[in-house]
C-alpha cells in the first residue's frame, strides 16, 4: 500500500493536516488535492477538533501544481475541473469555523502560496520563501491569489509580485504582512503548537463567528457589519462560554471553554 500524499494528526483540540509529497516538494495533483480535501472535511466534521494546522513535509510547503499532472490535463474540460478542486480548498478552508494556521516551513510558490494566504494565521520559517511563480510558465494565479493577495500586500503590490514572479524571503514575507510571525527553522513547530494551545483553550463559537464575519468584511459596508456585530454579539452573551467567562474573570483564573 503506497503512503498517503496527506497526513492527518489529532492531538487533543489540534488537528495537524501534512502535505506528504516530499520529493516534488508537495506540488499539487488530483490524488493530494483529493485527499487534502477529505482531511479538510473530517477535521471540520470533528467537534473536538478546535484548531488546524496545515504544514508540507519535507523542504517545501508546496512548491504549487504538479507542472508534469498539469500537462496531462489535454482539454479544457479536465483542467477546469481540477482548477476548481484546487479552489475549493481555499473556500474549506476560509468558511471552516475553525482558526487554521499554515505552517510555512520552506518554499510557498504558485498555488502554495495562495493555499497559505487562505489559512487565517501563517507561521513560517526563517528559511521560508515564498513567490507567485505562475508568470514564469505562463500562468495566471489560482487557488484563489488573486483575491486574496489584493486584500493583504495592496493592488500594486500583488501585482509586481504576480507579474514578475520574483521570490521573497521570510523577512520580506513578513514586512509586506503576508506572514504574522517569522521563526528559527528549529524552532518553527515547537513554536506553532504552542499558539495554537492559545487559541485551542479559547471560546470556539466566539472564534469561528469572528473569522466568518472578518472574511466578509471587504465587501460590507459600515452599516451591515455593525448589524452583524449585535447580531452575533447577542447570540455570543446567551452561550455557556461567556458565563464561563465572566465567572472565570470574577475567580481570577483561566476559562474553560466548552464550545456551548
Amino acid at each position: 500500500m503506497s503512503e498517503k500524499n496527506v497526513l492527518l494528526e489529532i492531538q487533543g483540540g489540534i488537528a495537524k493536516i501534512t502535505l506528504n509529497r516530499p520529493s516534488s516538494l508537495n506540488a499539487l495533483n488530483k490524488q493530494i488535492v483529493d485527499e487534502l480535501m477529505e482531511a479538510l472535511l473530517q477535521t471540520q466534521m470533528d467537534n473536538s477538533i478546535r484548531v488546524v494546522i496545515i504544514t508540507g513535509n519535507g523542504r517545501a510547503f508546496c512548491a504549487g501544481g504538479d507542472l508534469l499532472y498539469l500537462q496531462s490535463l489535454d482539454t479544457i474540460v479536465a483542467a477546469r475541473e481540477f482548477i476548481k478542486k484546487v479552489g475549493n480548498l481555499v473556500e474549506k478552508i476560509m468558511n471552516m469555523e475553525k482558526p487554521v494556521i499554515a505552517m510555512v516551513n520552506g518554499i510557498a510558490a504558485g498555488a502554495g502560496f495562495n493555499l497559505a494566504l487562505a489559512c487565517d494565521i501563517i507561521y513560517c520559517s526563517s528559511s521560508a520563501r515564498f513567490a507567485q511563480s505562475f508568470a514564469k510558465v505562463g500562468l495566471v494565479p489560482d487557488c484563489g491569489g488573486m483575491y486574496l493577495l489584493p486584500r493583504i500586500v495592496g493592488l500594486h503590490k500583488a501585482k509586481e509580485l504576480m507579474f514578475t514572479a520574483d521570490i521573497i524571503d521570510a523577512d520580506q514575507a513578513y514586512q509586506l504582512g503576508i506572514v504574522n510571525k517569522v521563526i528559527a527553522d528549529d524552532d518553527l513547530a515547537n513554536t506553532t503548537i504552542q499558539f495554537a494551545q492559545r487559541l485551542e483553550s479559547s471560546a470556539p463559537i466566539a472564534l469561528g463567528l469572528m473569522k466568518k464575519i472578518i472574511n466578509k468584511s471587504d465587501n460590507l459596508d459600515l452599516p451591515s457589519v455593525l448589524e452583524f456585530e449585535a447580531d452575533i454579539q447577542s447570540l455570543c452573551m446567551q452561550t455557556g462560554d461567556h458565563t464561563e467567562g465572566v465567572n472565570a474573570f470574577k475567580d481570577k483564573r483561566k476559562p474553560e471553554f466548552k464550545g456551548k
